[in-house]
């Protein structure tokens, strides 16, 4: 099983995720996170450090947000691996909770 980042991050981009991360796993795109499933171990611990509630392990990703699941894996190969925290964007406590982000994901 692996760990799945959600709608919820699409312009939030929190990346207090990234520093508890102990495989480095998250790949960052241009206003959203993504963890590569070949690299999680499960560890958990990312869930606990997201302000936007926007990490589910696979198994209980929410089923609105089941195309999240190969949208991570997807871009993870594309989008480079960031292994440090970064301020977010400064909007993005606005952004955190509004529904149907999908169309503002940047790829």
């Amino acid at each position: 099983m692996t760990y799945v980042v959600t709608e919820n991050c699409i312009k939030c981009k929190y990346t207090d995720c990234v520093d508890v991360c102990p495989v480095d796993c998250f790949h960052e795109g241009p206003n959203f996170l993504v963890i590569d499933p070949e690299e999680c171990i499960d560890c958990t611990l990312c869930v606990a450090e997201c302000p936007a509630e926007a990490i589910f392990a696979e198994d209980d990703v929410p089923e609105p947000q089941h195309k999240f699941i190969a949208l991570n894996a997807e871009l993870a190969k594309n989008w480079p691996v960031i292994s440090e925290r970064r301020e977010p964007p400064a909007d993005a406590d606005d952004w955190n909770g509004t529904p149907d982000k999908l169309e503002h994901l940047e790829r």
